[in-house]
């Protein structure tokens, strides 16, 4: 995973659901700090973590069988 990276959003606050976004941050304070694009024009969105989902678009690189990765 990389940030800043591209995301599809859900979160029932906004009425979002797989939503294209650019995760810019994820913020101590429990926010995320997303990009949306909407009606041509670039907004910053702050969605609260706790009413968020969100998973990246790029799939994780495949891995050889019985290499481990360590996170």
């Amino acid at each position: 995973m990389e940030i800043p990276g591209k995301v599809s959003v859900y979160c029932p606050l906004i009425d979002a659901k797989g939503t294209a976004a650019t995760l810019l941050a994820i913020a101590p304070q429990g926010y995320y700090h997303l990009e949306v694009e909407i009606r041509g024009r670039r907004h910053a969105m702050f969605l609260p973590i706790a009413h968020t989902a969100m998973y990246f678009a790029d799939a994780e690189p495949e891995v050889e069988q019985g290499f481990e990765i360590e996170r």
